[in-house]
């Protein structure tokens, strides 16, 4: 005992080594590829969120959640059933179990000792005790252990409609960045050609100095505007390949579809909208679940007042040579009831009510909350909608001027720094037209996953990448969908039809 006491004190902190570090960084970026498929062509929108919704590594983490959930309620399950326990022991002792006997009569003790038990035996059992009281908390239990899977489901729900949001906006950024990446280094090149060309005109006192000097600034302050929009564009391609689980530094190349100026969304009638968001939101939908929790807390309270009845029924076996029967059977049957019960149950029964009435009040917030999410995605979608075609009018009339200057300058009726000043300008308002199609993108996005709509996906590990973007683009008719069908009739509509009967 002593020597593990030491032993067990002697235990100091072991940091990794720079080799375990180095194997287990290899490992686990092998393991962040596993079955992820090959980039194969060029990729639009919908092959990106396919492979976002596939392959990408905190939505993995998710279903690994979900599925820890599913093995918790099967677990919990087990609460319910009796325990079966077999037990087997040795014991020894040094000298004989020996008894005296006393005369009840004259009180005197008996000359003899008997002994009654052998110096080392072996007691085994096989045991079956099932309580009634834990089989019912167990129930309890497994109704919430239901439910937090339940949950685990709407968070996984939450993650996946943020993902397509983040795809949908990161990815208009990067196809903006393939478009613009080389016009952008054309532009910087001709700048700074221009601008030690004015440096040369200055030194040699071709032109007025300060005219050189106010040349060079402007063609300094176009510099500025190209770099920053390079600085901005270069992010967009190392976001996208971590969103779709492709190795950083991979170049994709990207599809650049047309943008609508419109959205089907906006179709929709406002009172639809809310009535779908209350049936499918995932966040008050979780909110339904953990207030069904609280409840069912509510239960095991009262389910802990009551008298507790057990059953035990068991085989035992003695090796002891002075049992007459060293094989033998029993069975019992017990009552118990705590009567602290009686001063404890109304503390215990307020608490439950309490947790109860936080869930409930939770519930009616994130309730609030979402229709007010609805409300201000609608918005928000139509100012994008307004922003991109305000931005397309500026960008179509910026390229109209770049055009002109180009051909003025090659007739030598225009300057190189007009030239430059035009298509950084021109540049600029595509940069800014491919910014509003994403925040229109975003803004829709919002929108549907306030709603908790989602593509019906069978598995995600039984489909393929191809099969899932098929399915996302269907997904994407839900507007029309939603259009034709009629909306659930609502407290509002309820009345008034009372009303007119």
């Amino acid at each position: 005992m002593l020597i593990l006491a030491a032993g067990c004190t002697s235990i100091a902190p072991k940091p990794v080594t720079d080799r375990e570090m180095s194997a287990q960084t290899v490992a686990d970026r092998a393991a962040s590829q596993k079955e992820v498929e090959p980039v194969k062509g060029p990729m639009t929108l919908e092959q990106a969120m396919a492979r976002a919704l596939k392959f990408n590594l905190d939505r993995r983490t998710k279903l690994m959640e979900e599925a820890i959930a599913l093995n918790q309620l099967d677990v919990a399950k087990l609460d319910m059933l009796p325990k079966l326990t077999a037990q087997s022991g040795f014991a020894s002792r040094d000298n004989d179990r020996t008894n005296l006997s006393r005369n009840i009569t004259t009180g005197a003790l008996a000359p003899n000792n008997f002994i009654s038990q052998d110096r080392s035996h072996v007691v085994s059992q096989l045991g079956l005790t099932w309580n009634m009281l834990e089989m019912g908390v167990g129930y309890l239990g497994t109704l919430q252990a239901a439910d937090r899977m339940l949950i685990a489901t709407e968070k996984r729900r939450k993650a996946m409609h943020v993902l397509m949001q983040d795809v949908r906006t990161v990815y208009w950024r990067a196809v903006s960045a393939q478009k613009l990446k080389d016009e952008v280094k054309r532009i910087i090149a001709l700048a700074e050609e221009a601008l030690v060309d004015s440096r040369k005109s200055e030194s040699e006192r071709v032109r007025n100095p300060l005219d050189a000097l106010r040349y060079q600034r402007q063609i300094l302050e176009n510099l500025r505007l190209l770099e920053s929009i390079e600085q901005e564009l270069a992010s967009a391609q190392v976001e996208l390949t971590n969103l779709v689980n492709v190795p950083i530094g991979t170049q994709l190349v990207l599809v650049d579809m047309p943008v609508s100026g419109s959205s089907d969304a906006l179709k929709v009638p406002l009172e639809k909208l809310e009535e779908t968001a209350l049936l499918n939101n995932a966040d008050l939908r979780e909110q339904h679940y953990n207030a069904r929790i609280a409840r069912t807390e509510t239960r095991k309270v009262l389910y802990r007042l009551f008298p507790n009845i057990s059953f035990n029924y068991g085989v035992n076996y003695d090796t002891d040579s002075f049992l007459v029967n060293q094989r033998w059977n029993e069975a019992g049957l017990q009552v118990s009831y705590n009567l602290l019960n009686f001063l404890t149950a109304g503390t215990q029964k307020k608490y439950a009510e309490a947790g109860v009435a936080l869930a409930d009040q939770r519930r009616v917030a994130v309730q609030v909350a979402v229709l007010t999410q609805i409300h201000l995605a609608r918005l928000q979608l139509v100012n994008a909608i307004g922003q991109f075609a305000r931005a397309d009018e500026i960008w179509n009339v910026d390229n109209k001027i770049s055009t002109i200057v180009i051909n003025r300058e090659a007739a030598r009726a225009q300057s190189k720094l007009e030239r430059i000043s035009n298509e950084t300008a021109a540049v600029l308002s595509l940069l800014r037209r491919y910014q509003a199609a994403a925040q229109m993108q975003a803004a829709e996005s919002r929108l549907q996953a306030g709603l908790g709509l989602e593509p019906a996906i069978p598995g995600i590990d039984v489909i393929s990448t191809d099969e899932l973007a098929q399915k996302i683009t269907l997904h994407n008719l839900i507007w029309q969908s939603m259009v034709t069908q009629p909306a659930p009739p609502t407290q509002k509509t309820q009345v008034k039809e009372e009303q007119k009967k």
